[in-house]
This record gives structure tokens, C-alpha cells and sequence, in this order.
């Protein structure tokens, strides 16, 4: 690998130009952004005492003890590091690259929950490469670089020859074959590459990849690609990093959170900070010199919130990272954008956002499942610390549990529309062609369950409830018009506030928080912030749903924080406001 790292701790000028091979020769010299690189030093040297307290953990995965020696590598090899050249670090660093080596089957993978999984593998080669790369030079590392040598060529051709699980796993698997080839050149990991790259990027026309991930996303595919674009010198890939970065602009909550609702993933039920983006924002900065990108990087240096000192190896094994990024230009705050790819919208006013969603899967393939979007959640809303994580409409209707919008439709500037019609069967007796004397008729699915009735070749009955969710952005917030129409029966919303702040208006129903707003106004509040809701229904109790598909395995839908219930009948009109003030 190119040697052009900061191993002078007193270089003030890289060649930004030099962003990927083929730019090479038409650097540009330009000044280091010392701020971002103290933030990476200091952060670095918080996480190495960190990792000499606990290398030795047992139960550490193989990607685990890959990061803990690239956290002490990057200290080892960086001359503004506290910990530059510290022979302490190399015992602990020798019994970590032995791990590596240990722990490696004979046909070059590891165990990672699966078992000789080239993805997982692919995860630690290419913290392997960084480490042997960033040792070259470095006095007395000659042992634990043999090692890590060893460990690279026996993976190279098992990721080379291996199999994948997801969309993001081709990406990791290439970028750690782009790694390793750089490093002992190999035709097959070339080809490899070109074959998983020959599928195409798995990127809508919204920018967003197809598992709609910030994790994934962040941890895997951007800096994949980019990884790959840098040493395969494929410039193209980099369009593909600039579109997602450009959709996750629309995404950021103002305390830099990213929405995760529509996400196949499991970061669609969690809270995803943007600081994983950090190099990345970096990069497209400095390559499209878009200051949008300035301000959310520089955001994240100035926070200082989460792993940092593990951006410290991408920087010293590429210095262009560091470079004096473009002037800073507002990220976008004050916008509606639709993403049609994925059924969603995200409206936002300064410290007030909003988003709508109908961009589940669960009406294509009504499954449970990782990789499914199942997110009964159609709409969230926050003003500044309040904050409004879920909306959620849930029917007593034959356990057919929560609404899902099967889609999203604009039908206005800040104007939306959610719909669904679900209809359930009775079903009649079966036609005499297809009666049996022996009564043995093939296990079916209902829908909600399976049962030997034989159940496609009955004429059927059907119940129906159909139900529709119109959002309308007002001056200080929104309303929401509920109308459903169908068999009589009840529902209710819920509104999950995150814990923090105080609800008032509302009357508790237990101690487990779960309140009911009976009528008149509700508020949430969090120090100087608000959320009016209402106005209340009346007192019935109606339970929230999930579903048979859930209550049947003992699953639960029930988010975390303060849960205020509205109640109503179908057939019906309500109207739900939401106000800042």
C-alpha cells in the first residue's frame, strides 16, 4: 500500500487532489485542518486505555479484537499521539494479532455468529490491511506484521471464492478484497470485485440503498464504495456515496439524530447519531466541494460524541482526508422532501420536523422478518427536546393489528395521505369438486394463521375496514384527519413521547407509562419546548393490537417511553392536532 501517512506528526500540507490514484498527479497542496485531526488524537487516546484494560476480553468477536489493535495501531504509528512509539502497546498489540491468527479456520474465515462467514470475515481483513499497512516502518512491529501478513493472504482467497447474505455484505466483501489486493495483488480478488460491482449499486433514485439503513449505510456501504473507488480507481462509485449523503441531509433531526423509520433493518425501532458518517461528509466535502457536507462534518468534530478516535487509521493511511474542507453552507432546515422510493416525507422547519410514512413491506410480504420494513409507525413529530417518536393506529379488528399505510400519496405542498383497506375472510364450504371423503384437505394459510381447510379453493365472506390518514402541515404544526369505515368496532392511537419531559392534561391509567387523554388539550414538555396534542375522545380503554402474527410468539410492539392513548369507533372521524408553542 502507498506509504502516505502522517507519520511526521509536524506535516502541515497533503495533497487534497489526491482523493483517489487516479488524481494523483494533479494534487493540489493545500493546508491540514488541525482541528479535526487534535479531535481524532485526543479521542484516540481516550480509547487506548480503554482497550489495555480489556484486549484480553474472552468474549470479545473477531471484529472486536480487529478494532481494539487497529485503536492501538493508530496511536502506535501517529507522532502527535501521546502514545507514539509506546513500547507498552505491543504486548497487548502481540497477543491481539495472535487472536487473529488463532482464531482463523483453515480455509481463511472466521466465526462470527455464522459460521466461515466470508461477510463477517470481510469485516475484520479490513482492519487486518489498515494494521499491516499503518505498521510498515514502524520499529519493532516486524513480528505482529509477519503475522498479520499470513492472516491476509489465507482470507484473500476464501472472501475471493465465498457467499454473501445481504446487499451491504457484497460491498464489505469487496472492499476488503480491494484491501488485500492492494496489498498482495491476486487476479481472482480483482474479479471478485468486478463481479459483486457487474450486479449494480443497490441505490433508488432517492439515493437511499435498498436496505433503507443508516447503519448500514453508514457502517457498511459508503465507506465501502468509497474504500473500493479509492483503490480500484473507480471514481464512479463516489456518485453513489454523494446521493446518499445528499438524502441523509433531509433525514437529520436538529440534535443530528437520523430518522430510521423507513429502515429494513433493525435500526428502524432505534436512534442513529450521524457521527458514523464523519469521513464520509469529509470526503464529498472535499471532492464535490459542497459546504452542506462542511457543516455536518465540522458538526460532528465539534460534538465530540461517539467513536471519533477510530477515524484516526482512515486519516493516517489517507492524509487527503484531512484537508481544509470547503466554507461551511447551511444544511438544509426549512424544506418538505418526498422520497417516493420509499413512501416517506420528512418536513422541516428549523427545530420543528416532522415525518410521514406508508413505505412498509408488510402488504407485499406480510412477514416478520429482519429486511422487512414492518414499522407500524406512520408519523413522528418533534420541537427541539420534545419529542413525538411514534404515531400508531391500532383497530380491534380480527388481530389484524396495527395500520399499515400501503403507500403514500402528496396531495399537497405539506399535505399527505395514508391508506389501507384490510378485509377479512369467512370462509363457505368448499366447492363438490374439490370435497374429499376422508376429510385429509392441504394446510393453507389464512392470512393470520394456517389450518387443513383447504382454504384457496373456498368461496369466501368478507369483513372490511378501511382506513385512511390524512397529515396537513399548519403554521405550528399538524393535523391529523383519521377516517375509517367498516364493521363497527373500536381503536385506538397511541403517541409515544421519549422519556425526558413532563405530560400534562393527561390521566394515568398505571404506573408502567401509559396515560389516556380523556379530553380537552394534552402538552409534553421539555424545558423550554412543547408538543400540544388533542383533543381527547372520551374515556373508553381500547387495547393496543400487534397483531396474531405477534401475540402468537409472545411478541410485543409496545415502544419504549410515555404513552398517551386516544380512543374512538369506527365507523368514524377524528381529527388529531399537534401544536408547538
Amino acid at each position: 500500500m502507498q506509504r502516505r501517512t502522517f507519520l511526521a506528526g509536524s506535516l502541515t500540507t497533503v495533497a487534497v487532489g489526491a482523493l483517489h490514484p487516479a488524481a494523483t498527479a494533479h494534487a493540489e497542496v493545500a493546508a491540514v485542518d488541525d482541528d479535526f485531526l487534535t479531535v481524532l488524537t485526543n479521542a484516540n487516546q481516550v480509547q487506548i486505555p480503554l482497550v489495555l484494560s480489556t484486549y484480553q476480553n474472552a468474549s470479545d468477536s473477531i471484529r472486536t479484537v480487529a478494532r481494539k489493535a487497529r485503536r492501538l495501531v493508530s496511536g502506535y504509528a501517529w507522532e502527535r499521539s501521546s502514545y507514539h512509539h509506546d513500547a507498552s502497546l505491543l504486548g497487548p498489540l502481540q497477543w491481539l494479532v495472535e487472536q487473529l491468527a488463532a482464531r482463523q479456520h483453515d480455509d481463511g474465515l472466521y466465526d462470527v455468529g455464522n459460521l466461515h462467514s466470508p461477510p463477517d470475515s470481510a469485516f475484520a481483513i479490513q482492519d487486518v490491511c489498515m494494521l499491516y499497512a499503518l505498521l510498515d516502518g514502524q520499529p519493532n512491529t516486524e513480528a505482529q506484521r509477519a503475522i498479520l501478513a499470513k492472516v491476509i493472504k489465507k482470507a484473500g482467497p476464501a472472501l475471493a471464492a465465498g457467499g454473501v447474505h445481504t446487499p451491504n455484505h457484497r460491498w464489505e466483501v469487496s472492499a476488503a478484497l480491494a484491501r488485500a489486493h492492494h496489498l498482495f495483488p491476486d487476479r481472482r480478488y480483482a474479479a471478485r470485485i468486478d463481479d459483486w460491482l457487474d450486479e449494480g449499486i443497490d441505490a433508488t433514485q432517492d439515493g437511499i440503498y435498498s436496505e433503507r439503513s443508516s447503519t448500514y449505510a453508514a457502517e457498511v456501504t459508503n465507506p465501502c464504495l468509497l474504500t473500493i473507488a479509492w483503490l480500484r480507481n473507480k471514481p464512479d462509485l463516489l456518485d453513489d456515496v454523494r446521493r446518499n449523503l445528499d438524502a441523509t441531509l433531509y433525514l437529520l433531526e436538529p440534535n443530528d439524530e437520523v430518522d430510521t423509520t423507513a429502515s429494513r433493518r433493525q435500526d428502524q425501532k432505534s436512534v442513529r447519531d450521524v457521527w458514523w458518517y464523519l469521513t464520509q461528509f469529509r470526503e464529498l466535502a472535499l471532492h464535490t466541494k459542497d459546504g452542506r457536507f462542511t457543516t455536518v462534518a465540522k458538526g460532528i468534530e465539534q460534538r465530540g460524541t461517539g467513536e471519533l478516535g477510530d477515524f484516526l487509521a482512515e486519516v493516517l493511511e489517507r492524509p487527503e482526508l484531512a484537508g481544509v474542507l470547503p466554507a461551511a453552507q447551511p444544511a438544509p432546515a426549512d424544506f418538505v422532501q418526498h422520497f417516493p422510493a420509499q413512501a416517506s416525507a420528512r418536513i422541516r422547519r428549523g427545530t420543528r420536523t416532522a415525518t410521514v410514512f406508508g413505505g412498509t413491506d408488510f402488504h407485499d410480504i406480510p412477514v416478520i422478518s429482519s429486511g422487512l420494513s414492518t414499522n407500524p409507525t406512520f408519523f413522528k413529530f418533534r420541537q427541539g427536546a420534545a419529542i413525538l417518536d411514534s404515531v400508531r393506529l391500532s383497530p380491534q379488528f380480527f388481530s389484524t393489528g396495527h395500520f399499515r399505510s400501503d403507500g403514500l400519496r402528496r396531495t399537497g405542498p405539506g399535505a399527505f395521505k395514508l391508506a389501507d383497506e384490510v378485509k377479512v375472510p369467512y370462509h363457505l364450504p368448499l366447492p363438490k369438486r374439490y370435497r374429499r371423503a376422508d376429510g385429509r384437505y392441504a394446510l393453507t394459510p389464512e392470512g393470520r394463521f394456517y389450518a387443513s381447510m383447504d382454504f384457496p379453493h373456498r368461496p369466501k365472506q368478507y369483513r372490511s375496514l378501511r382506513t385512511e390518514v390524512t397529515v396537513v402541515e399548519v403554521g405550528n404544526g399538524f393535523d391529523l384527519t383519521f377516517e375509517l369505515d367498516g364493521d363497527e368496532t373500536a381503536y385506538a392511537i397511541e403517541l409515544c413521547f421519549r422519556p425526558g419531559g413532563t405530560l400534562s392534561g393527561v390521566e394515568a391509567l398505571d404506573a408502567a407509562g401509559n396515560y389516556q387523554l380523556v379530553s380537552g388539550t394534552g402538552a409534553y414538555t421539555v424545558g423550554s419546548d412543547r408538543i400540544e396534542f388533542g383533543p381527547g375522545n372520551g374515556a373508553a380503554r381500547v387495547a393496543m393490537d400487534p397483531g396474531e402474527r405477534y401475540t402468537y410468539l409472545g411478541g410485543s410492539l409496545t415502544p419504549d417511553g410515555l404513552r398517551v392513548y386516544l380512543t374512538g369507533r369506527v365507523p368514524g372521524r377524528q381529527v388529531l392536532t399537534l401544536r408547538t408553542s
